[in-house]
């Protein structure tokens, strides 16, 4: 079981750090994903992990600004949000997989496990 937190509402410019705690264990096994979605729009991809955390990948929108990172150790993955612009503003999901491959690690939809939200709100 996942949980996402540390959402809230920040000025453009500003930054954000998003926590993703697994209840269970967070092995090396498993590849961790950041997703996020507007309302009105459709889930999209923000950044991943591979499993063991020794590759990652993000989105073009975030690339420079968010980083992903991992505390197997902790059973937690984090997402550090920095220079936050308006169109950051969605919920903002984790999700895991054992069994994803690399090549498919931005599709929502090779994901089994998904923690519940957190929402990001960025004010111009």
């Amino acid at each position: 079981q996942l949980q996402a937190s540390g959402g809230g509402l920040v000025q453009a410019g500003g930054s954000l750090r998003l926590i993703c705690a697994a209840s269970g264990s967070f092995s090396r096994n498993y590849a961790v994903g950041w997703f996020r979605q507007a309302p009105g729009k459709e889930r999209e991809f923000v950044a991943a992990s591979s499993r063991g955390g020794g590759s990652t990948t993000y989105s073009d929108s975030v690339k420079g600004r968010f980083t992903i990172s991992r505390d197997n150790a902790k059973n937690t993955v984090y997402l550090q949000m920095n220079s936050l612009k308006p169109e950051d503003s969605a919920v903002y999901y984790c999700a895991a997989d054992r069994t994803v491959i690399w090549g498919r690690i931005a599709r929502s939809d090779e994901y089994d496990y998904w923690g519940q939200g957190t929402l990001v709100t960025v004010s111009s």
